[in-house]
C-alpha cells in the first residue's frame, strides 16, 4: 500500500446553476416538458431507481447516445430557466417498517446502497466508507466534516431498519476533523463506532476495507456503502430532497484555482473549470475520477454523474507517460499488490494470451487499484494489463 499524507480540504462553494444538464436515464418525460429540481424524470439505466432533475427548466433533447464518446445511453438533456424552483411534491417519506425504509432507500437517489436494499441474510456488518485516499481528491472527506450529523443519523437509521451486528464508521487519519466532529456526536454504543484508519492506498477500496476492518472479504453479510450515499439519504429522509447535487473536488496541476464545489448533477466539467478560473496554459489531460483510478476523457463536454467525486486536469509534464524498460524482476508489484497477485507474471500470460494461465493467477481478483504500475521502476503499463487480461478472462465465459 502507499501512506498518503496530510491533506488540505477546502470548503465548499456553490457554482451558478449551469445553462444545461445532461442525466443519463430511461425517460419518464417528453421533449418540451416542463421540469422542477427533484421530480423524477426517469431510472437508471444499470438499476432502475429514479433519476431526479437537478435543475428546474425545459426539457431541451433526449437522445439515444452520448455526443462526446459516441457511446449509446439514453439521456435526457435539461436546459434550466435558473430558478431552481422545487417539484412540489417533495416530502419526508413516510416509513413504518423495513419495507418502506428499503423503499425510501431507493427513491433517494443515492448510489451504492443497493447491496443493502438487496441483502436477504442478516448482516454482521455495514461499514461506512470515508477512507478517501487518493491523490488531490477531498470531496468525500469534506462531506464527512459538513454532514456529520447526517451521517450519524442515517447509521441510526440503519441500525433501526436493517439491524446489523456492527455499523463502523470509518475515516482516513488524515482527516482528524472528521473524525473529532463524529466521536462528538456517536453516543456510546457496541453497534455504532467510529473508526480511524492509515490513510493508506488502496484502503478506501470496499474489498480492502472490508478486510481491514473485519478480517474476511466483502460478502453477503460485510456491505461496505459511501459516506456520501449515506449523507444524501439522511437529508432525503430529513427533508424530501433526493439526490440532486453533490461535492466534488476541481483540483490537479492543471488547474489555476482548486477547489471543492457543490454542482448539479448533469453538469459538462467545462463550467466546472471556468469557476476555478480555468485551465493553465500547459493543461493537457483531464481526468474525471482520482489520479490512479479515474479515466481519461476526451472533452470538457462530459457530464457529471452520481458516482463522479473529481474532475482533475494535469499539465504536460504530469501528464506525459513514463519511459517503459524491461521487468527488471524486482517483485515490487508483488508485494505492494493488496490481493496478492503477481501483476509481472500476469503481464507475461497476457503477452501469449494464456486464458489458462491468467485463470491460474486469478487476475479476476484485481481491484484495478494500479499499484503495480505506481510502484514499477520499469514503467510497465502494469495497470492497463491487469485491466486487459480481466476482460480476456470475462469474454470467454
Amino acid at each position: 500500500m502507499i501512506r498518503i499524507k496530510g491533506i488540505h480540504i477546502p470548503v465548499p462553494e456553490s457554482i451558478p446553476t449551469p445553462p444545461e444538464v445532461r442525466l443519463f436515464a430511461r425517460p419518464h418525460v417528453a421533449v418540451d416538458d416542463l421540469v422542477k429540481a427533484g421530480q423524477i424524470i426517469g431510472e437508471a439505466l444499470e438499476n432502475g431507481a429514479p433519476v431526479h432533475a437537478s435543475v428546474s427548466g425545459k426539457v431541451k433533447s433526449i437522445d439515444d447516445f452520448d455526443p462526446v464518446t459516441g457511446k449509446k445511453e439514453l439521456s435526457i438533456v435539461i436546459a434550466s430557466d435558473r430558478e431552481q424552483a422545487l417539484n412540489d411534491t417533495l416530502s419526508p417519506p413516510a416509513i413504518s417498517n423495513r419495507a418502506g425504509f428499503l423503499d425510501a432507500l431507493k427513491n433517494s437517489g443515492a448510489v451504492g446502497l443497493d447491496g443493502i436494499i438487496n441483502a436477504k441474510d442478516k448482516l454482521d456488518y455495514i461499514l461506512v466508507n470515508a477512507v478517501e485516499c487518493e491523490p488531490y481528491v477531498t470531496s468525500d472527506a469534506r462531506t464527512m466534516i459538513d454532514n456529520a450529523a447526517d451521517i450519524l443519523a442515517g447509521a441510526t437509521l440503519l441500525m433501526k431498519h436493517i439491524k446489523p451486528k456492527q455499523l463502523i464508521i470509518c475515516v482516513g487519519d488524515n482527516n482528524p476533523s472528521a473524525i473529532d466532529q463524529l466521536n462528538g456526536l456517536t453516543p456510546p454504543s457496541d453497534n455504532i463506532s467510529v473508526r480511524s484508519l492509515p490513510s493508506m492506498y488502496p484502503q478506501g477500496q470496499d474489498k480492502v476495507l472490508a478486510h481491514k476492518v473485519t478480517g474476511s472479504i466483502l460478502n453477503n453479510h460485510c456491505i461496505v456503502i459511501s459516506s456520501t450515499a449515506l449523507s444524501v439519504f439522511a437529508k432525503y429522509i430529513k427533508t424530501g430532497m433526493p439526490y440532486t447535487h453533490r461535492v466534488v473536488t476541481v483540483d490537479g496541476s492543471g488547474v489555476k484555482t482548486p477547489k471543492n464545489l457543490i454542482v448539479p448533477l448533469g453538469t459538462a466539467i467545462k463550467h466546472l473549470f471556468d469557476y476555478c478560473g480555468g485551465l493553465t496554459d500547459d493543461a493537457t489531460k483531464i481526468i474525471i475520477g482520482g489520479p490512479l483510478t479515474g479515466k481519461a476523457v476526451p472533452s470538457l463536454d462530459m457530464h457529471l454523474a452520481k458516482t463522479h467525486n473529481a474532475v482533475l486536469a494535469l499539465n504536460e509534464k504530469d501528464s506525459e507517460p513514463p519511459i517503459e524498460t524491461a521487468c527488471i524482476k524486482c517483485g515490487r508489484c508483488i508485494a505492494r499488490c493488496p490481493t496478492n497477485l503477481m501483476p509481472s507474471f500476469i503481464e507475461d500470460a497476457f503477452t501469449q494470451k494464456s486464458i489458462d494461465m491468467l485463470s491460474k493467477l486469478k487476475v479476476n481478483l484485481c481491484i484495478q487499484c494500479g499499484c503495480c504500475a505506481y510502484i514499477c521502476p520499469a514503467k510497465r503499463p502494469l495497470a492497463q494489463v491487469m485491466s486487459l487480461s480481466t476482460k480476456m478472462i470475462e469474454n470467454t465465459q
